[in-house]
Parts: C-alpha cells; sequence; structure tokens
C-alpha cells in the first residue's frame, strides 16, 4: 500500500487561491479513483472532490463546485486541486485519498469507505 503525500496548504485571505498537490510515490493507484476530503476542528469529514481513473472525470461536493478544479496527471503521478475564490468556510485539514470505487458515489457514501488515505495538508482562510 503506497503512501499519499499532499503539499501546497497555507494561510490565505478570503478571494485567494490554493493549489494543493498529492503524489502517489509508489504508484499503486493509477488505476484508482482519487480525491481530496477536509475536516474543519470540531467538524465531521467531508467530500470535497473526486476524479476518476477512466476518463478522468471530475465530480465535486455542491459547497465547492465553481471554484474549485480537480485534475489528475498521470505522467508525473500526480492529482491536484486548484482552489480559487477561497472563503472562511473552506478552512481545514485537507486530505488526499483513493479508492477503487468510481467517484460519482462518493458523496453520498461514508468517508470511512475510502480505502487510502494522506496525512493531510492544512488549509486556512482568515481575514
Amino acid at each position: 500500500q503506497a503512501q499519499l503525500v499532499e503539499s501546497g496548504g497555507g494561510l490565505v485571505t478570503p478571494g485567494d487561491s490554493l493549489l494543493l498537490s498529492c503524489t502517489d510515490p509508489g504508484r499503486a493507484f493509477s488505476r484508482w479513483s482519487m480525491g481530496w476530503f477536509r475536516q474543519a476542528p470540531g467538524k465531521e469529514r467531508e467530500f470535497v472532490a473526486a476524479i476518476s481513473s477512466i476518463g478522468a472525470v471530475p465530480v465535486y461536493a455542491d459547497s465547492v463546485k465553481g471554484r474549485f478544479t480537480i485534475s489528475r496527471e498521470d505522467a508525473s503521478n500526480t492529482v491536484t486541486l486548484q482552489m480559487n475564490n477561497l472563503k472562511p468556510e473552506d478552512t481545514g485539514i485537507y486530505y488526499c485519498t483513493a479508492d477503487p470505487t468510481v467517484p460519482w458515489n462518493w458523496a453520498q457514501n461514508p468517508w470511512q469507505n475510502i480505502y487510502a488515505w494522506g496525512l493531510g495538508t492544512q488549509v486556512t482562510i482568515s481575514l
């Protein structure tokens, strides 16, 4: 089982942008769906976005649709999350994830079902 490694978190102000990146060093999940969850302090972990292995079909939570863009680059073994127009409610630890299931089911399924997780990267949006 490969370790997923996130990077790109930081402290920004509302309206700013951040680019998160996730690598799969062992290339274990090249044929799996990959995505992002986030968790704010004291709140339930929630789905953010995911992308399929075949066709790179993206899926987004309603709260981020139109602001975030998920992409995967198989040549560099990387999945990214471009976050634009960030809001204070976007604050949290962002986790890179991988699972063999199709991504359009991720939002309604329990997050505990996701197979592989990174350690997370902190994203803070504050005035």
